[in-house]
């Protein structure tokens, strides 16, 4: 018994074992990675100092965009500069209340980032299927509600689901074939119950992740039933155009999300579960400034006169 209770205590660390037999595609890698860090990271601050500078974007819709991309700032932050010295130097070592810490906070970020896409699926809903009441509904106070509400809930759950998982005990091999401590890997190589900490994740699933699909799905089902009876074609492109890039942002983060946990791992390859990882970690943080910046009227005008008064600035000073 001892002995066993010694063990307990071994695990004070995890080796991330990364990215294997990359060979010379470890530099290539590292450096995509490490461009599509900086790209994301200067796309969603640009988002960012757009919607604050921009008076025409002083609307809920891009109050919580703003919101996503500082999640998306954030989840990369979390995840990339580990995963870049992971890549470059192959298999690392990471303290145990580290890896803790950067689950807690990818497990907030994405329990925010479901949350805020909810939002603005609701938004949308209002602005298109009821336009009339529109403006006395998603009024400025209900706009910070609900962005407080969506930090809240994800801090509470993210928070319930860490400890939970911080509270196994990790005696026997510390291994993680991943590039960042998932929950998944995490569990697999828990050497306690893990059962209760499962169904407790499950049943916090349904807050954060699942109800925010069934909302964001009846919500664009009521909007393109809308859109649909709108009897002009331009009508219904520019109806469909307002919220088009919210959709597509949408898909592609769920698409992801439940392709990670929606199937179970052991019927995916290790390596497939790695790249599939990378999509929602680092590729769709990506996207969300390139979709909302390129397919996006307002962010386009708002991008040009920001230009354009850096340029008459410049103009003055030189």
């Amino acid at each position: 018994m001892s002995s066993f209770v010694a063990n307990t205590t071994l695990a004070t660390e995890f080796i991330l074992l990364g990215f294997q037999n990359l060979h010379k595609l470890k530099v290539l890698l590292f450096l995509l990675v490490l461009v599509i860090y900086c790209v994301t990271i200067c796309g969603n601050l640009l988002i960012i100092t757009l919607v604050a500078y921009g008076k025409n974007l002083h609307t809920p819709m891009y109050v919580f965009l703003t919101q996503l991309s500082l999640s998306d700032i954030m989840l990369t932050t979390d995840i990339v500069p580990n995963m870049l010295h992971v890549v470059l130097n192959g298999v690392t070592a990471i303290p145990f209340t580290r890896c803790i810490t950067q689950f807690f906070f990818f497990s907030f970020l994405e329990c925010l980032q479901c949350l805020i896409l909810t939002v603005m699926s609701y938004d949308r809903y209002l602005a298109i299927c009821n336009p009339l009441s529109y403006i006395t509904v998603m009024t400025s106070m209900l706009c910070l509600k609900l962005i407080i509400m969506s930090w809240l809930l994800s801090f509470v759950v993210s928070m319930i689901n860490t400890v939970s998982l911080s509270l196994l005990q990790f005696c026997g091999p510390n291994i993680i074939d991943h590039f960042f401590c998932d929950y998944s890997p995490l569990i697999k190589i828990s050497c306690s119950d893990t059962f209760i900490v499962q169904l407790e994740v499950t049943l916090l699933s349904v807050p954060v992740v699942v109800l925010p699909f069934v909302i964001i799905t009846v919500s664009y089902v009521h909007i393109i039933l809308i859109i649909l009876r709108i009897p002009s074609v331009n009508g219904r492109q520019k109806t469909f155009s307002t919220c088009s890039s919210h959709m597509t942002v949408v898909f592609t983060y769920y698409i992801t999300l439940i392709s990670t946990y929606g199937f179970p791992t052991n019927g995916q390859s290790l390596n497939t579960s790695k790249v599939v990882s990378l999509l929602y970690t680092v590729a769709t943080p990506l996207i969300n400034p390139i979709i909302y910046s390129l397919r996006n009227k307002d962010m386009n005008d708002a991008f040009k006169k920001a230009i354009n008064c850096f340029t008459e600035y410049c103009s003055h000073m030189f």
